[in-house]
């Protein structure tokens, strides 16, 4: 009988401690999936992005053709003597500025038994002497060329356009010229001549552009480089090439209310680091510019408000 009752009494003890384990098991896993959902949830909180931004403004900006060209007188003259002879003065040296019929050299004719007075050599044109090709002493005919006057009160040079283009073309279409020499200035010049046909062999159309030089800066022979302006918009949303991510697929990130949000963008065409946004942007957004490597759609960002708006124009 009391082997039965001391059997009894281990087996309610086994049970009670059995339920105790088990529910001390349960307690330690529910507190185990607390902390591993505390830890994850933590780890989802990723830190903010530092980036750096620029503000949509309506902007002009521009579609050109860069080329590399010469710059030439719009008007010269070659000088030739009316007389054969030899040069016994000369009045003017290059550099100095010539009226019309104005004398340059006077020749004497030296001919034997007779006794002519000198004869002058005239300027044909208004401009400034740009060569003296003789000595004074040289002895010269009708057919020799003495000097050349340059009228460079305007300029002009010449471009070879590709067939494609030619359609963009226009007369007194707008031409920026910026030269070495004067790194600082932009001179302006118009198109005023466009070949009506294109060359067969390198399927390309002359024009030629003058600009206005009343101040003599731009000499024949200048080295320039030449922006023409094939088309304008004005008043448009621009952003800086930075900005933009996606390649074939172009999207740009945007802040709002602290988080980068992504757009899709549809470019129009690009003049320098600025892209025209024909589709995705209004005035006044936010634009990423720098960071964007860190971001994807809705993570927390910081602006660098030092820099907030940089690129702008």
């Amino acid at each position: 009988m009391k082997s039965k009752i001391i059997i009894a009494v281990c087996c309610f003890a086994l049970g009670l401690l059995a339920e105790n384990k088990t529910g001390l098991i349960q307690k330690t896993g529910s507190l185990i999936t607390k902390a591993v959902y505390k830890e994850e949830k933590f780890e989802k909180q990723e830190p903010p992005v530092p980036v750096r931004i620029m503000k949509v403004k309506p902007g002009d900006i521009e579609r050109t053709l860069d080329y590399v060209g010469d710059i030439e007188a719009a008007n010269k003259a070659e000088v030739f003597p009316k007389v054969d002879g030899k040069i016994a003065e000369q009045l003017k040296k290059e550099g100095e500025s010539v009226k019309k019929g104005e004398i340059i050299f006077m020749i004497d004719r030296d001919e034997i038994g007779f006794e002519y007075e000198l004869a002058p050599v005239e300027s044909p044109i208004e401009g400034k002497v740009g060569e003296i090709l003789v000595d004074l002493g040289d002895h010269v005919h009708t057919s020799t060329e003495v000097a050349v006057i340059f009228d460079i009160d305007s300029v002009e040079t010449k471009l070879n356009i590709p067939e494609i283009y030619y359609s963009d073309l226009v007369l007194e279409q707008e031409a920026l010229i910026t030269t070495d020499s004067y790194p600082d200035k932009v001179f302006r010049g118009n198109v005023k001549e466009i070949s009506p046909v294109i060359d067969r062999k390198t399927r390309t159309a002359s024009l030629k552009i003058k600009i206005d030089n009343k101040d003599n800066l731009l000499k024949p022979g200048m080295f320039v480089r030449i922006n023409l302006i094939i088309d304008r918009k004005s008043g448009v949303p621009v952003i800086l090439k930075e900005a933009l991510r996606g390649g074939e697929n172009p999207y740009v990130y945007v802040v709002r209310e602290g988080k980068a949000h992504r757009q899709n963008v549809k470019l129009g065409f690009r003049n320098g680091p600025y892209f025209w946004v024909k589709e995705g942007l209004s005035e006044g957004d936010d634009v990423v510019v720098m960071g964007q490597q860190l971001l994807k759609e809705g993570r927390t960002v910081i602006i660098d408000e030092g820099v907030s708006g940089a690129g702008e124009r």
